[in-house]
């Protein structure tokens, strides 16, 4: 996602107030998610309001792709960068476990790492919040897309060996500035694995993904009977070659589910941890770093001016260019909102005005 895009998502549910009608009552959803669909060209529209004890209410309209079958609301759908909130707050798990600290600096995270020594005392906040001075072009570039998903080595040396590029040289952004880069969270990523000794994708299966009774989770684009991802009008078959962005790039944005089980991890925020986590953890990942726009924290914005959240608000959208996904938490008043589509191009409207009609629909 682009700066511009993600402030867009960060104004587009602002709003003065929200209806009185009961959190139960899921007329109003679907009648929200049905004029949404209507108006939109995109192939499917899923949404999920979320309560405290869990999703509330899940709807679906359209195809899986063009041509195919119904979308459901027990589908599968590609969270994008909405996974950054999943890598941070697997971050803090280790934290809560003592295995990392929220005081550490890269120095400390990789001390096995060779890098400029600019970056040693840069804290591993600052990295999670896209203010290290962190930039995608310094090793995710043209040439990385072009031959990354055939590099035999294994995701863990992918990632030391991405980290070792980033850290190299000295910041190519403006430490301490907002820089929105999928680079931060590949080094995130790459930290977890080190303190793990596991694969992230295997960190998140045993530290986020079975404690939190998520059983739909996976990477990359859903696989089998399930909704394809759409670019240029055209469904993207996921056993062809290109249907997600590299695997390496997982902790940045590659985590798909069910929109029950992405709720699940939703919950977290609405529960002060739900057990999972500490409230002290907690608070941190929702407490954003730094000065400048837009205020972040731990894989969310928080945005300011949101009266009908009753408090603190988080928001993040998620894009691969062929999926969408917005979310919307208001722990204020125990809710959380999502939609998702199918077609990043043409969904990302549809999602951006279903989050408003959801949460005038409460």
């Amino acid at each position: 996602m682009t700066r511009r895009q993600m402030m867009a998502a960060a104004t587009a549910a602002a709003l003065t107030g929200a209806s009185s009608a009961s959190a139960r009552d899921t007329a109003g959803f679907d009648a929200a998610l049905q004029a949404v669909f209507d108006g939109a060209e995109t192939p499917a529209l899923g949404g999920m309001v979320v309560g405290r004890d869990g999703a509330i209410w899940t709807g679906a309209k359209g195809v899986r792709h063009v041509g195919g079958a119904p979308a459901t609301a027990n589908d599968l759908w590609h969270l994008g960068s909405n996974t950054k909130a999943m890598t941070a707050a697997l971050y803090g798990r280790l934290v809560d476990k003592g295995q990392a600290s929220w005081m550490a600096t890269l120095g400390e995270a990789l001390p096995d790492m060779t890098m400029d020594a600019v970056w040693k005392d840069v804290p591993v906040k600052q990295v999670m919040t896209h203010r290290a001075g962190l930039s995608d072009a310094t090793a995710l570039g043209q040439a990385w897309l072009m031959t990354a998903r055939a590099d035999p080595a294994s995701l863990t040396d992918q990632r030391r060996a991405l980290g070792l590029r980033m850290l190299a040289s000295r910041p190519a952004g403006t430490p301490g500035t907002f820089g929105y880069a999928n680079s931060n969270y590949i080094l995130i990523g790459a930290i977890i694995e080190r303190i793990t000794g596991a694969s992230w994708e295997d960190a998140m299966r045993t530290e986020l993904f079975g404690p939190l009774g998520i059983t739909t989770g996976g990477f990359g684009a859903p696989a089998g009977d399930q909704p394809w991802g759409h670019g240029g009008g055209q469904g993207i078959d996921p056993t062809g070659p290109v249907t997600d962005n590299p695997a390496a790039l997982g902790p940045a944005g590659t985590v798909h589910m069910s929109l029950q089980d992405y709720g699940r991890f939703l919950r977290v925020f609405l529960n002060d941890g739900a057990g999972w986590l500490t409230p002290e953890t907690l608070a941190v990942l929702m407490q954003p770093v730094g000065e400048g726009q837009p205020p972040y924290a731990g894989g969310w914005i928080v945005p300011p001016g949101q009266p009908w959240a009753q408090g603190v608000c988080l928001t993040h959208d998620g894009s691969n260019t062929m999926w969408y996904a917005s979310t919307w938490v208001a722990p204020g008043i125990g809710k959380a909102f999502v939609a998702v589509s199918n077609d990043a191009q043409r969904g990302r409207p549809a999602c951006q005005t279903l989050i408003p009609g959801l949460i005038q629909s409460i």
